[in-house]
């Protein structure tokens, strides 16, 4: 062997400094860093065999003879971190029941925290020790009488404990059950060796926390989300709800389930409890596969577990976490808690539901900057959580920044929109609203209509849930209203301008989406689009409702009996709806009467007379380059024409003057109105003997 220098190298990157290489030689450079390494290699190879008996031995590496043991306990450190002589009890003498200096504090917590007694720490320490320092492991292979075996065993454990490896207590103190390997501290490995000679493995999570690391384990990576800020007092049910499961958490671990009436309710109330209550959280969505590491995880430091969405099968998940009664675990989930999903029952509670509107939470989330607009206005129809709250905050000052103005209501109903996530696109055609209430050219009596519809959306958790004039009953606190006219008049229109002015998309379901011809598949597609609806921030409009809302028939066959049961479960869907579903239909009198009892407002939209005709004709055309002296007002006269059939006359001669690239004339506007006629059918004013 070589021999050199035994002083230990000096500190050095292994890459070393390598003279300059001629620009552009590249691998000259690499191989001078190669040399560099080589030196460093050698330097350490001769430090390492200075003063040991074995250097020369050809077997060196294959077997641990006396004198390389003895050499190993010569050079062991003599004394620990704080400069105290490091002790070790002698042959057959326990080990010591505290940890060596820097892992003492966290050790003896969990001990405590764990309930383990003199022997488990003992043996953990043991088992520990190879993990924290290297010169362990030659030493564990010679007292195991095998060099490849370089971990404690369980017979080496208990000798080091000393304790004789016949006592049967303590021996189980690694087996399955116990606190050791239950709660997932200590791996017994190799179960194919006799008991005595199995390797003892501590999770390298676990020598983290030890040494003051709090990295969450690697098997959590990617499971692991952020809590929700807590939300602002919201009075009434929601703060008792609080006040009384914190101070319930306070007394000691707990297991609860929440079931939540919207997605992301229960978790909103649980972020505010756990603040209140002071208790840090571990928050995840059903890790099935790690629910161990998980517990552990909780258990390291000292915090809860909070699941959001439990899997589609839940019972082994349920059980597993469940079990677990020294860790608080609280589940939310919008299903019911089924008590077959585990043998002990959790706390189960409805966690409250969120308001619309939560004007403090946006308040708090946007800042000053919530002081330039209506907030409460801009947020009313909106029921976001309050880490959704928090994120459109952000988006809605980002979208701000972006256009170079102070934070809007705009702003903010766009970041609120985006952040009401939905799978109604599956069903349903979504519109983004381009209209206000300057493009409905409408009688008062339907305006007035409208805008209260606009009215209900916005306070119905006030009037319905505060002032408890809700009809109970399971109810919910949908807002419905029919549309009904003739075709082209509006109602759809209209549809968009509410939505508009409640800063929500319209999303139309498509009837070809939804009826089925197999008995009883309408019903589960309609499920899926009321129950995605309920989740939804979102104006859900039925387009042609005569379709699925049509009277029930007297039953002469099957097909009457099946469509009447499609009826019986839209009344019973509507009246348990939170969200705000529009229905329009050409003839009103179709429509069964049973849902026309349920309906917040029905708006009559009545056919145009001649001066709304004008109105309608003027309205179109305020966009459009138009020739001098345009007088629509003989059109209105002769032409009756819904608000649908004007705009594309308009659309027709607007058309006809871009190909001549010129201004639209009144020959353009009454070919357009010609044509209308013919599409319906009609006989044209100055043609076919008019």
């Amino acid at each position: 062997m070589t021999t050199a220098d035994t002083r230990a190298p000096a500190p050095a990157s292994t890459t070393g400094t390598p003279a300059a290489a001629p620009p552009g030689d590249s691998g000259r450079a690499l191989l001078a860093r190669l040399e560099v390494l080589r030196e460093r290699v050698a330097a350490l190879v001769a430090h390492r065999t200075a003063d040991d008996p074995t250097a020369d031995d050809p077997l060196r590496g294959l077997y641990l003879p006396d004198e390389a043991v003895h050499h190993l306990l010569r050079t062991w450190p003599s004394a620990d971190a704080d400069g105290e002589p490091a002790g070790a009890g002698g042959p057959g003498e326990p080990v010591p029941g505290h940890a060596p200096a820097g892992l003492g504090d966290r050790l003896a917590r969990l001990a405590e925290q764990a309930g383990l007694t003199e022997l488990d720490t003992s043996a953990l320490l043991v088992a520990l020790a190879p993990d924290v320092d290297r010169t362990f492991e030659p030493l564990y292979g010679y007292l195991n009488n095998d060099v490849s075996r370089r971990r404690a065993t369980v017979g080496l454990a208990l000798d080091l404990c000393g304790v004789p490896a016949h006592v049967v207590a303590a021996r189980s103190r690694f087996h399955a059950s116990a606190p050791l390997r239950a709660l997932g501290l200590l791996e017994v490995e190799e179960p194919e060796r006799p008991f005595l000679t199995r390797s003892l493995r501590i999770p390298d999570r676990l020598v983290g926390h030890l040494l003051g690391d709090d990295t969450p384990d690697a098997a959590l990576l990617g499971l692991l989300l952020p809590m929700p800020g807590s939300l602002p007092a919201a009075g009434g049910d929601t703060d008792v709800f609080v006040r009384r499961l914190a101070a319930r958490l306070k007394d000691g671990p707990l297991t609860a389930y929440l079931r939540e009436p919207r997605e992301g309710d229960g978790l909103a109330a649980l972020a505010t409890v756990l603040d209140a209550a002071g208790i840090d959280a571990l928050r995840c969505t059903a890790p099935e596969d790690h629910v161990p590491e998980l517990l552990r995880e909780a258990r390291l430091g000292g915090r809860a577990i909070v699941v959001s969405g439990l899997p589609e099968k839940p019972g082994p998940f349920v059980r597993a976490l469940t079990a677990a009664t020294d860790v608080t675990v609280l589940m939310t989930d919008p299903r019911p808690y089924d008590p077959h999903w585990a043998p002990a029952d959790p706390l189960v509670l409805d966690a409250p539901g969120r308001r619309a509107g939560g004007v403090a939470v946006w308040r708090a989330a946007l800042g000053a900057d919530a002081d330039g607009f209506d907030l409460a206005t801009a947020v009313a129809p909106y029921r976001l959580g309050g880490d959704r709250i928090q994120r459109a905050a952000h988006t809605a000052q980002a979208l701000a920044a972006f256009d170079g103005t102070p934070v809007a209501a705009e702003h903010v109903r766009l970041a609120a929109r985006r952040q009401s996530a939905s799978g109604l696109e599956s069903h349903a055609r979504r519109i983004r609203p381009d209209v206000d209430w300057q493009d409905l050219v409408l009688p008062h009596k339907p305006l007035v209509q409208l805008r209260e519809l606009a009215l209900r959306a916005r306070h119905r958790d006030r009037v319905l849930g505060e002032w408890r004039l809700s009809a109970g009953g399971g109810r919910g606190r949908g807002v419905l209203g029919l549309f009904a006219g003739e075709s082209g008049t509006g109602k759809t229109l209209s549809a968009e301008v509410v939505a508009a002015d409640l800063g929500l998309d319209l999303y139309v379901v498509q009837l070809s989406s939804v009826v089925d011809k197999y008995v009883g598949e309408t019903e589960k597609n309609l499920e899926r689009i009321f129950t995605e609806a309920d989740r939804t921030d979102a104006v859900l409009l039925f387009d042609e409702a005569d379709a699925v809302f049509g009277k029930r028939s007297e039953v002469k066959d099957a097909h009457d009996k099946y469509a009447n049961m499609e009826s019986a479960y839209l009344l019973q869907r509507l009246e348990s709806f939170d969200g705000i579903a529009l229905l329009t239909t050409n003839l009103r009198a179709n429509i069964d009467e049973a849902f026309t009892r349920r309906l917040d407002l029905v708006v009559d939209f009545p056919f145009p007379d001649v001066e709304q005709r004008l109105a309608l004709w003027r309205h179109s055309l305020s966009r459009v380059p138009s020739s001098d002296g345009i007088d629509p007002g003989v059109l209105a006269r002769d032409f009756e024409l819904a608000g649908g059939s004007i705009r594309s006359a308009v659309v027709t001669a607007a058309y006809l003057a871009a190909g001549r690239d010129d201004m639209v004339t009144a020959d353009d506007l009454l070919e357009g109105a010609r044509r209308e006629y013919r599409k319906a059918g009609r006989l044209v004013p100055g043609e076919g003997g008019w």
